[in-house]
């Protein structure tokens, strides 16, 4: 950007108003100090979006605290330009918080917190009120009737008495009660206070948001509505970057299937929107209420969660049926007896969804000889070849062990890679199924083949689960490569995609609502079915899917990550980049007795603590080089 022309600095403020204000510059961590024209001094507030030059050229910024007194003798230039309203001052300390929670420059999170375009003004603040009640005890996840039970009262009482509370309800449950219950806690903080809910995605944001409305509440949708949201007295609905939310204060808040991989960044910084929503709350005093079917360790967070009856979650999950494939005939391929016979039962309104990752997942090994999958005996996880010039070891990427390539059944030394396609895949189910078959590969990405809105066969990665409106039957093609993907919450990740699977196949009218299949009462779906093939049919992960209680794999989890310090009984960041070389030493350097910095081990050092503080103090305290640094807190693909 070239230089601006500017107004030359003036002497120092004397009774002049002077504000402090954060630059919108990502590389620069400091703040400095301006004075405030006469002109726009009444649209200059704490959190306001104004323009400074710096360096000559004019940036923007934001005003982070106001009638400062500067240093002695420093001449101060004028503030260049007012751009309107930013987040309020609740919001620039959670800000300033989440920059030292995840290592990384408080100006990103001022860019979440702020309005994609320039606020001039607000709206009148909306009077909170209760409204009737979104949806009702036999309302479904989409308005129509659920498939689960409704949440009891009292365990909305009990997930609103206060902190924070983990409510698990089981995929084909409707949450809506908890929402209504805190929409009913609107206004109880002051005037301008609200409610907040996040949803994973924004089809279903938009969904909460519809209902809320039609129950007469007052209802901001981020983004859009920020400047709603921003005068208070309503209910903020978003997804991730709602946590940011610029209500003023918060009466409770509420996070939909706060499981969900979604809410975490994966750019650096690399912060989780659940976690900014637990601090947010804990700030105000206000009731946090995550929703999950399937709460991880760190959501749990040692505490015990609100739970339905047995009966209940039982019934909102549906039939899974574990495929046991290390007996079958090699020639078989991916394709089983069962699974075969359960494509061929698809047909126009009956369709199957079958689910192959191959994007961003391990390549399993397997015994040449027995067939049995090479695993880490100390973490459980997938191994592959290793051993660079040296002779050819079985490494793990999760924990780090090695051994010789021998297997641990057999004693056999020979493997073999198993290998995934959804191209290949889809043509030889369409030849076993004599039924057009549709192939997903990605979120945004088109689909190839027949529409997967008509076809009776869908074929694809996860994101099949997500694009498609509803299944009969789901079918994970080959489960091992979730089950041992190189990352240590692998169990907790594929159980997430089973819950998702769940969700897909549970009763109620299809999204499609082609004619003869949906929007009647002879539309309706009974509950389906999900199919898992595995050469691990005792994993916890499926016990607990297949128990309807995800406390199975908590457990099991559990013990494993208190061995190895891993979250949430630990503390762990990766440091990659250009600058890693000269970082990754200095916090070695620096750390304290009881954090542990390994590397490099492929270009990343690891940093492992007992706990945040630590670990966050260390990362903030070693100055940062100059070159590209990606810091990770909490990596969720590690």
């Amino acid at each position: 950007m070239p230089p601006v022309a500017a107004s030359p600095p003036v002497p120092p403020a004397g009774d002049r108003r002077v504000v402090r204000v954060v630059p919108d510059v990502r590389a620069l961590r400091k703040d400095f100090d301006y004075l405030v024209p006469p002109e726009v001094a009444a649209r200059v507030r704490v959190g306001t979006q104004v323009r400074v030059v710096l360096h000559g050229r004019r940036v923007g910024g934001w005003v982070v605290a106001d009638h400062v007194a500067p240093p002695d003798g420093v001449a101060l230039r004028p503030l260049a330009a007012v751009r309107g309203w930013g987040p309020p001052p609740a919001v620039l300390e959670l800000c300033a918080w989440a920059a030292w929670r995840w290592a990384g420059p408080r100006t990103g999170f001022l860019r979440t917190a702020s309005s994609p375009v320039a606020v001039r003004a607000l709206p009148a603040p909306r009077s909170g009120g209760r409204g009737r009640g979104p949806g009702g005890p036999g309302a479904g996840p989409e308005g129509g009737p659920a498939a689960g039970a409704a949440v009891p009262a009292e365990v909305v009482g009990a997930a609103l008495a206060g902190g924070t509370a983990v409510v698990r309800l089981a995929p084909a449950a409707d949450p809506l009660p908890l929402v209504a219950g805190a929409a009913a806690r609107l206004g109880r903080g002051g005037a301008g206070s609200g409610v907040l809910v996040l949803a994973p995605a924004h089809a279903q944001a938009a969904a909460v948001a519809a209902r809320l409305r039609g129950a007469g509440l007052p209802v901001a949708l981020l983004p859009g509505d920020w400047a709603a949201a921003r005068a208070g007295g309503c209910v903020a609905v978003g997804t991730r970057a709602g946590a940011f939310a610029p209500l003023p204060r918060l009466d409770a808040a509420v996070v939909l299937d706060a499981h969900d991989e979604a809410y975490h960044e994966e750019r650096a910084p690399t912060w989780a929107a659940w976690a900014v929503v637990e601090e947010r709350c804990r700030r105000d005093g206000a009731p946090c209420v995550l929703v999950s079917p399937c709460p991880t360790l760190e959501l749990l967070g040692g505490r015990h969660p609100l739970t339905t009856s047995r009966a209940a979650e039982r019934r909102g999950w549906p039939a899974l049926e574990v495929v046991d494939r290390r007996h079958d005939d090699p020639r078989t391929g991916l394709f089983s007896e069962r699974l075969v016979a359960l494509v061929r039962s698809a047909a126009p309104g009956r369709r199957v969804v079958c689910v192959v990752n191959r994007t961003g997942r391990v390549r399993l090994l397997a015994c040449a000889a027995c067939g049995d999958l090479a695993r880490c005996e100390t973490c459980g996880g997938a191994l592959e070849l290793g051993g660079g010039d040296g002779p050819p070891v079985l490494h793990c990427r999760r924990c780090g062990a090695e051994r010789p390539v021998v297997c641990a059944r057999c004693g056999a030394t020979r493997t073999r890679a198993l290998r995934l396609g959804v191209s290949r895949v889809a043509e030889e189910l369409a030849a076993l199924a004599g039924a057009p078959v549709a192939q997903v590969w990605g979120p945004a990405a088109p689909a190839t083949g027949e529409d997967p809105d008509r076809a009776p066969v869908v074929v694809g990665t996860e994101a099949a689960l997500h694009r498609v409106g509803a299944a009969h039957a789901v079918a994970f093609l080959d489960f091992d490569a979730e089950l041992l993907a190189p990352r240590f919450r692998a169990g907790e990740q594929a159980l997430a995609l089973l819950a998702r699977a769940a969700r897909l196949v549970a009763g109620g009218p299809p999204r499609d609502a082609t004619p003869g299949t949906g929007g009647g009462a002879a539309g309706w779906r009974a509950p389906g079915r999900v199919l898992v093939q595995t050469r691990q049919p005792q994993h916890p992960a499926l016990e607990a899917a297949v128990s309807a209680d995800p406390g199975v794999l908590a457990g099991a989890e559990a013990e494993v990550r208190r061995a190895l310090g891993l979250p949430p009984f630990g503390a762990v960041a990766t440091v990659s980049g250009a600058g890693a070389p000269a970082y990754g030493p200095d916090l070695a350097a620096a750390a304290p007795p009881g954090v542990e910095v390994r590397g490099p081990s492929d270009g990343v050092w690891w940093v492992r603590a007992p706990d945040h503080a630590s670990l966050c103090d260390l990362l903030a305290g070693v100055a940062r080089p100059e070159e590209r640094l990606r810091v990770e807190v909490d990596p969720v693909r590690a």
